[in-house]
């Protein structure tokens, strides 16, 4: 598999790096299994200073680097499309580092005499006090990784992640040897994370840390991607996450733009860097360059030289592509007046991606339709031909007037009328371009067999004021209608309230439930899809409507109803409780434990202990809430108070409380513990203070906090999330009830 891998990407112009070897077993997301490798005979930990595991993997990685590959008629060492290579995957070194530095030099020297002439690379973000030991070797280079945000949350992320990608501050730079390795990077992303901003910044700040090749972890297969069962923690893939692909299309140009060593100041300063930009309230990420432009989502951003560009990509729309579909499309100048486009079918998302993995559960279903496109091209105005490349395609050309085009997933030439005779007969399905043939096209099939409906309902809204209601539909067609019923209807009766959802662009759909609708209490509501004489009601994914005398008591969804100046609640103890995170820093230094109290007679809470491992140790709370004070923007506006409910407190003198807004910035109290049940802090004295990198980064050395270099005043009117952490030494037997926070 290996081989035929690396001669297919030769084909592509790709090179590679290859690592030798891995301790890790070979079963995920099933069980391990075993294969009688040494791997499986020796303990991770165990396999660099067991002697005969050294032996092993002398003669191991002697035979690896001298393999002759079939495909390609080279041994590894001699082609020219693997760089370089990395000795083994994150390697566990414990007891005398002289003993990791014996290790290393032995599998050099079983490399060397292979004649090999490559450089190789040893992993040292790992095991930091071994650190000397590796640059005190002959390696060529050092393997570093990137998880900015932790792994396998088991959710989708939300929040300004940029402050988190500011830096890759090395602590050990001055180490002896340090300076002569080259570095390379051997897997990073931005886990959990659905976001289209984040590769650029990643691939920014690893250029201005010197890096030289930058890998990103992973791709994931085009025909599991639709599950995401590779490795749930990460999500990736050109058809089915469009607008990170061309993210990372856009980080690609970040790496051979940017200098080694070219800084750009810090955040937020360098969200705008040399032709980029990133922006986490857009979810965006530009290149706009003279030739190039790529967006990865809707952008307003205008070309700076539209006459000379010759590459174009993007998802959504832009001053250059007007276009209704998700998935991603490419325009690629051939010569003047003839251009190449390529469209992508489309991704709707239609469950969490990083949830747990399953065949049975689909995170993002892949439509074909047929969607308008209008391009604003210089070489490409008033009338052009449209001619489909393909294998199977008859090249009979379709007119496109004003830069306006119907199109569906395939390929496709462009043409200017004075030259499309000319430029069908030079560029055809099978003419090779670059690295591909120029009708080439891979794409899933269509597979929305049946209609979903993704809704997230407001958690609170206030009363008498008109609420937007907004849905994703996707199936085997457009539907005719989308109809939201509340549970107020009835077979019985013959006025039911009902709002029918207009088509947006796309996926979308809209509806404004009217105000005489919304009342204080709880809106339960459905929506019924109609399509082709049929009805499918959700939540349920029921045959049928709520207004059927035979259809069962439906599911709802729900959204609490307040009046205007009921508080802006952060944190609700009885319904939110277990979705306030819970973190230590350093991580490995403790965890906290929490129970929850539920006696009747008193109000909900949750009791938390500590667990420590270590001295100094600090330890934090952490709820996203960007979504639940979205629809109280007005009483937000007028909040002068945050409050949070103590009702129990143990061994613990103060804490911090804080709010971190949407540009990443953490403006926070310190309180004392006195045995107040209830704490009010002023909005006004809340101070710009450190943003904790919660949850923590790897590789460990990282830092674990961005600090603001650029004041900014706190606006209330921002924020996005809560934290809270202890202050001091935490006594082993310490206890915070932590109950309702609210802003009032």
């Amino acid at each position: 598999m290996l081989d035929y891998l690396i001669s297919k990407l030769r084909k592509r112009g790709i090179r590679t790096v290859i690592t030798c070897q891995t301790d890790f077993g070979n079963g995920y997301p099933e069980r391990n299994r075993p294969t009688g490798g040494f791997s499986y005979l020796y303990d991770k930990c165990d396999v660099h200073s067991n002697p005969d595991a050294v032996r092993a993997q002398e003669r191991y990685v002697s035979q690896f680097i001298q393999h002759k590959n079939p495909y390609t008629g080279f041994a590894y060492r001699d082609d020219p499309y693997v760089v370089g290579f990395e000795i083994n995957n994150e390697p566990c070194h414990t007891g005398d580092p002289a003993q990791t530095r014996t290790y290393i030099n032995r599998m050099l020297a079983a490399i060397k005499q292979t004649g090999n002439m490559k450089p190789v690379f040893y992993n040292v973000s790992h095991n930091m006090d071994h650190v000397g030991a590796y640059f005190n070797t002959a390696i060529q280079g050092a393997t570093y990784q990137w998880y900015p945000i932790g792994l396998v949350a088991g959710f989708t992320r939300k929040g300004n992640f940029l402050p988190y990608l500011d830096q890759y501050e090395i602590p050990f730079s001055s180490v002896e040897g340090f300076g002569s390795k080259a570095k390379i990077v051997y897997e990073f992303d931005p886990a959990d994370a659905a976001y289209t901003y984040l590769y650029p910044a990643m691939a920014r700040t690893f250029r201005s840390q010197g890096f030289q090749w930058i890998t990103q972890f992973a791709y994931d297969p085009i025909d599991l991607a639709r599950y995401n069962t590779d490795y749930q923690t990460h999500y990736m893939n050109l058809a089915y996450t469009p607008g990170k692909a061309i993210s990372m299309k856009i980080a690609a140009e970040v790496t051979r733009r940017v200098g080694r060593g070219e800084s750009f100041g810090s955040y937020p300063a360098d969200t705008l860097f040399g032709d980029f930009l990133v922006s986490h309230k857009q979810d965006l990420s530009v290149l706009n360059s003279e030739k190039i432009y790529l967006n990865s989502n809707h952008t307003t951003e205008r070309p700076v030289a539209p006459e000379k560009l010759a590459t174009v990509a993007g998802c959504g729309s832009s001053p250059i592509v007007d276009y209704a579909g998700t998935g991603a499309y490419f325009l690629d100048q051939l010569e003047p007046g003839v251009w190449r486009l390529e469209v992508m079918p489309d991704a709707v998302p239609i469950a969490d991606p990083f949830a747990k993995p399953s065949l049975s559960r689909e995170a993002v279903t892949i439509a074909w339709n047929r969607w308008p496109m209008r391009l604003r091209l210089p070489d490409l105005t008033g009338e052009f031909h449209v001619v489909p490349l393909g294998a199977d395609d008859v090249p009979v050309a379709a007119h496109a007037e004003g830069g306006a085009l119907q199109v569906t997933p395939g390929v496709y030439l462009l043409c200017r009328p004075e030259v499309v005779d000319a430029a069908t007969r030079r560029w055809q399905a099978d003419t090779r371009w670059h690295s591909i043939n120029l009708g080439e096209f891979v794409a899933p099939e269509a597979h929305a067999a049946h209609f979903s409906v993704v809704h997230t309902p407001a958690t609170v809204v206030t009363a008498d004021e008109s609420l937007t209601i907004r849905a994703t539909v996707v199936g085997p067609s457009l539907p005719d209608s989308v109809v939201l019923h509340t549970d107020r209807v009835s077979f019985w009766s013959a006025n039911n309230p009902r709002v029918l959802l207009k088509h947006g662009s796309g996926y979308r759909y809209e509806g404004n439930l009217p105000r005489e609708m919304v009342k204080q209490g709880v809106i339960r509501y459905t929506m019924t899809v109609y399509a082709k004489g049929q009805a499918t009601t959700f939540p349920d994914n029921r045959p049928g409507t709520p207004l059927d005398w035979d259809y069962p008591e439906p599911l709802y969804w729900t959204t609490q109803v307040v009046p205007s100046a009921y508080p802006v609640v952060l944190l609700d103890a009885a319904a939110d409780g277990e979705s306030l995170e819970t973190y230590a820093m350093p991580e490995w230094g403790g965890n906290t434990v929490n129970s929850r109290l539920d006696h009747p007679a008193a109000p909900k809470a949750w009791r938390y202990t500590f667990a420590k491992r270590d001295s100094g140790v600090r330890f934090f709370w952490k709820r996203y809430v960007a979504d639940v004070v979205a629809n109280r923007r007005d009483r937000l506006a007028d909040a002068t108070y945050l409050c949070v409910a103590l009702p129990g407190v143990h061994a613990l003198d103060s804490l911090s409380v804080g709010l971190t807004t949407d540009d990443g910035y953490t403006y926070r109290a310190n309180i004392a513990l006195d045995g107040a049940p209830l704490v009010r802090i002023p909005l006004s004295t809340l101070q710009l203070g450190d943003t904790p990198l919660l949850p923590a980064p790897y590789p460990v050395f990282l830092e674990r906090y961005f600090s603001p270099t650029v004041q900014r005043s706190f606006d209330v009117a921002t924020v996005e999330s809560l934290v809270l952490h202890t202050l001091g030494e935490v006594a082993s037997d310490a206890s915070l009830t932590i109950g309702n926070v609210w802003l009032e």
